[in-house]
C-alpha cells in the first residue's frame, strides 16, 4: 500500500488498442439491431463512453492524495505527535493516519467512479468462476515475476514499507488492518495507478506508455523517502505492478478485477504475517 460509446466508438478504439481476451461484455446493439447477448441475463451493461473522462472529482482524489502525501512525507513527526495526544498508543496512532488519509481518498475515488464500479462488477459476474481462477493465478504471476526481479538484481529486500506495515499488523487486530490493507488501500490505489493512469489518460497518452508509468509510479510511490529507488527494494512492487496493469489491460480497463487481485494479494500477506511466529518474521 502506498494510495481510478455511442458516438465514440472512434476514440474507444485508440483508448484500447489491444482487443482483451477476457470476455469484456458490451450493452451496444449488433449490426443487426439486436440486443447484446449477456442483456438477457444481466440486464443493460452500459458502454464505455463518458466514463473514461476526467472530471472534477478525479481531479479533487488525485489532487488530495497527492496533498496528503506529501503532507505526511516532509512533516511525519508533527503529525504522529498531534495524532498521538488522541491515541498515545505508537501503532494506532500510525493506523488512524493512514486510515484518515486513505478514507478520505477513497470517498472521492469512490464518487468519482462508482459508475465504472458498477459496470465493471457486471462484467464480472457473467464470468464468476472465471473471474475467481484467474485471482490466485494472477498472485502467482506476481511472486514468479518479484522472483526474477530478486534474482537479477542480485539480493533480496525488505523494504521500510514493508517491514513498517509488517511491524503495524503485528501490534493491531485483524479487524483494524483488514479493512485498511485489503479494502481502502487496494481501492484508493487501483483508482490512482489503473483507472486514472491507464484507463483515462489513456484516451490522450499512448497506452503502452501509461502502462509504464502505472508500474513505475506505483512502485516508486511504496519506497521513495524511504531507502531509495533501488532495485531490490522496488522488486516486489514492481512484480505487483506489472501483473496488476496487465490484468487491468487484459479484461478490458477493469478496475474492479484488478482491484480484487490487489486486494487477494494484501489478505494473502496479512494471513502470513498473523500466521508465522514473529520470531521468524525478524519481529
Amino acid at each position: 500500500m502506498a494510495s481510478r460509446i455511442n458516438s465514440e466508438n472512434t476514440e474507444a478504439s485508440k483508448v484500447n488498442p489491444a482487443k482483451p481476451s477476457y470476455p469484456v461484455i458490451s450493452a451496444e446493439r449488433d449490426a443487426g439491431n439486436k440486443p447484446g447477448r449477456y442483456a438477457g441475463r444481466m440486464g443493460t451493461i452500459p458502454p464505455a463512453g463518458r466514463l473514461y473522462r476526467f472530471t472534477g472529482l478525479d481531479i479533487a482524489a488525485f489532487g488530495l492524495y497527492v496533498s496528503l502525501a506529501a503532507v505526511l512525507s516532509l512533516a511525519t513527526a508533527p503529525v504522529t505527535i498531534f495524532v498521538q495526544h488522541i491515541f498515545p498508543d505508537p501503532a494506532t496512532a500510525v493506523f488512524a493516519i493512514n486510515l484518515a488519509f486513505y478514507a478520505s481518498v477513497g470517498l472521492f475515488a469512490a464518487a468519482a467512479a462508482w459508475r465504472v464500479i458498477a459496470r465493471d462488477l457486471l462484467i464480472l459476474a457473467t464470468r464468476p468462476w472465471f473471474t475467481l481462477a484467474m485471482i490466485p493465478l494472477s498472485i502467482v504471476a506476481m511472486l514468479v515475476i518479484t522472483a526474477i526481479l530478486a534474482t537479477v538484481a542480485g539480493s533480496a529486500k525488505e523494504s521500510q514499507n514493508q517491514l513498517g506495515l509488517q511491524s503495524l499488523v503485528l501490534q493491531l487486530p485483524a479487524w483494524f488492518v483488514v479493512p485498511l490493507l485489503v479494502v481502502l488501500g487496494p481501492f484508493v490505489e487501483e483508482y490512482l495507478f489503473r483507472h486514472l493512469l491507464i484507463g483515462k489518460l489513456s484516451r490522450r497518452v499512448n497506452i503502452w506508455l501509461c502502462c509504464a508509468l502505472s508500474v513505475l509510479c506505483f512502485a516508486a510511490i511504496h519506497v521513495v523517502g524511504r531507502e531509495g529507488l533501488v532495485l531490490p527494494a522496488l522488486a516486489p512492487y514492481l512484480g505487483m505492478g506489472v501483473v496488476l496493469v496487465a490484468v487491468y489491460v487484459w479484461t478490458g480497463k477493469n478496475v474492479m478485477f484488478s482491484y480484487f487481485v490487489h486486494a487477494a494479494k494484501n489478505l494473502l500477506a496479512v494471513v502470513l504475517i498473523y500466521a508465522i511466529p514473529p520470531q521468524l518474521l525478524g519481529g
